[in-house]
């Protein structure tokens, strides 16, 4: 069940999303080694209750943290802790949801601490392209598939890459995760079909290598890792369909 947007609610998304994108780029202005992802996330909590918004991860299916900080082979819903401290070489994802008068924004990027390797500027590189790319597809009556996974899976496999494909994005806005899913391979489905009022995210997870399985942390139940511990990185943005095209929610720019 795709909820279409009324213009009255895409303004509400449009400002939490604006407000997640704010959040993410105060937080990562203070990424650097020695710095701990407890530190960042208490930072980020800090921030959005100022700016009258609580984080949607806290306490989300009792996750316990209130962003998501990723590093390395770590995929996604990795847990801010005291006792992880970034180092130099480090890439690191920041994955940021918004609560803004009950209306919800979802943000995230992957950055490097300090000076990476070639191969991890590289993967950072092409899976924002990815993403790019595939924002820039998005018209109403083209189907999802077109624009997102048919976009971003061959690109990503150039250059040897991998898109994961247990996880992917969703619809958002008046709930934290809404119809439709949205696979960031090639499924080949037809529908559904792009409309006006629609807001999703794409947030592409690309792993620096042809495998793309994943494992989920047996112990805190959460962290999901590479199968092949290879690096991975991921982008996301909040979209919305427009009648002529699409607009990214979550840009400041």
């Amino acid at each position: 069940m795709i909820i279409i947007k009324t213009p009255d609610q895409i303004e509400k998304i449009r400002l939490s999303s604006q407000l997640a994108a704010k959040t993410l780029e105060f937080v990562s202005k203070l990424i650097r080694p020695g710095v701990s992802t407890l530190s960042l996330n208490d930072i980020a909590h800090k921030y959005m209750l100022d700016h009258h918004a609580i984080p949607a991860t806290l306490n989300y299916g009792g996750f316990p943290k209130s962003i998501c900080t990723s590093i390395n082979n770590v995929v996604c819903h990795g847990i801010p802790s005291s006792k992880q401290v970034l180092k130099e070489g480090d890439i690191i994802n920041i994955d940021i949801t918004t609560i803004l008068d009950g209306y919800f924004g979802d943000v995230s990027a992957t950055y490097p601490v300090g000076k990476i390797s070639p191969k991890a500027e590289e993967l950072l590189l092409r899976t924002k392209e990815s993403l790019d790319l595939s924002i820039q597809s998005l018209q109403p009556g083209k189907s999802l598939n077109l624009c997102v996974g048919h976009v971003i899976e061959p690109y990503v496999k150039r250059f040897g890459f991998s898109v994961v494909k247990d996880l992917g994005g969703h619809g958002v806005g008046l709930k934290f995760h809404e119809d439709p899913f949205v696979y960031h391979f090639d499924t080949g489905d037809k529908k559904p079909i792009l409309k006006p009022g629609m807001i999703f995210t794409i947030e592409p997870m690309v792993n620096a290598s042809s495998n793309w399985h994943v494992n989920i942390d047996p112990v805190d139940g959460w962290t999901v890792r590479t199968q092949d511990n290879s690096l991975t990185a991921q982008f996301e943005h909040t979209v919305l369909i427009t009648d002529s095209g699409h607009e990214v929610l979550t840009s400041l720019h």
